[in-house]
């Protein structure tokens, strides 16, 4: 069995763990005999389906649809840290609102994936970004349109949960799924896209990449950002990131916009260390160079059986819809009551 969380299993945990321990403290301080110790003791049970729910278990199928595979496998890494909603990428634009907005840093890298996976089709692509953890977004597909759904709605850090940028965060996730890429297929070809804007925030130095350089064939490292940067939006969560007020940079006098620069210095580093060429990034340049020299390989068909894998989170919805309704009736209920005690009145 395998878990597929809607968000950093962290994080659910966490916000379980707060549900849980103000029921169990309720349910403490409740007087028995008035039925409110049941009551808190089913809230307690409720956020923990809920929690089962949100982690999403699923008993994993065998089987998968049609595939064109070349040999190639591609992997992009990309920076989802809160530089890289820095507005200093393109140029400005008008939305369906009539609202100008700024391009941002993952606009350019949104374009790039796009261009770079036309370019390779037949090749088999692998999503991975990073933030204050490393995620596989998308395992390794042959589908083009799954990788640029999932890259068209990347978008970055929830502000509240950003603790500082560290270019090496996903090393050690790279470093595992390039291990066990290599021990199933030996003999296919693997190249690396780093996307990023090298700001490192962490106290401590980044770890070098020349581990990952013996799994790779080459790749390159995409830089986004300007010397004199950008301002960047907050992000809640809710929204798409582009309406939220600028961070702050209270070290300043008066406090102001906070500048995210891009270190060309560290990702010209991290290329050095996979021993791939490095590219700064710009609004409109082409991606043909990037994939100079790249074999797809001769492209096969497996027509492949249908994917038998089996959700199980719907078997803790149903409980968990029953306890909320028994909730919300009491509160219907005593509605209709106030309803004609004011009607009477």
């Amino acid at each position: 069995m395998i878990i597929n969380p809607v968000l950093p299993i962290w994080l659910l945990a966490l916000m379980t763990a707060a549900l849980a321990a103000f029921g169990i403290w309720q349910w403490i301080a409740s007087p028995r005999g008035k039925g409110l110790k049941r009551v808190w003791a089913l809230r307690v049970l409720m956020a923990l389906l809920l929690f089962t729910v949100a982690i999403r278990p699923t008993i994993p199928g065998e089987g998968q649809g049609p595939t064109v595979s070349g040999g190639l496998e591609v992997y992009f890494v990309v920076d989802t840290t809160s530089s890289m909603a820095a507005e200093d990428y393109g140029t400005t634009y008008v939305n369906d609102e009539g609202v100008t907005r700024h391009q941002t840093r993952l606009d350019g890298v949104k374009a790039d994936i796009a261009s770079i996976a036309e370019e390779l089709k037949g090749a088999e692509f692998s999503l991975v970004t990073f933030d204050a953890v490393a995620v596989q977004r998308v395992p390794l597909t042959s589908d083009v349109t799954a990788l640029q759904s999932a890259s068209n709605v990347l978008r970055q850090e929830i502000t509240g949960y950003s603790q500082g940028s560290s270019i090496d965060a996903p090393l050690e996730l790279l470093d595992t799924l390039l291990q066990e890429a290599v021990d199933l297929n030996p003999d296919r070809d693997r190249v690396v896209f780093y996307l990023g804007d090298g700001e490192q925030t962490a106290g401590s130095e980044p770890e070098a990449f020349d581990k990952l350089a013996g799994y790779i064939a080459g790749g390159a490292v995409l830089g986004y950002g300007t010397a004199e940067g950008g301002p960047m939006r907050e992000y809640n969560g809710y929204d798409d990131g582009s309406v939220g007020t600028y961070l702050q940079d209270y070290s300043l006098s008066p406090v102001g916009d906070a500048i995210s620069r891009i270190d060309e210095d560290r990702l010209k580093k991290v290329a050095s260390e996979l021993g791939v060429e490095y590219a700064h990034r710009t609004a409109g340049d082409p991606t043909s160079s990037l994939i100079a020299g790249i074999d797809v390989g001769e492209l096969q068909r497996d027509d492949g059986e249908p994917d038998q894998s089996i959700e199980l989170y719907w078997v803790f919805a149903i409980p968990l819809g029953l306890l909320v309704l028994l909730e919300v009736f009491p509160i219907v209920a005593t509605l209709r009551e106030l309803r004609a005690t004011r009607r009477t009145s």
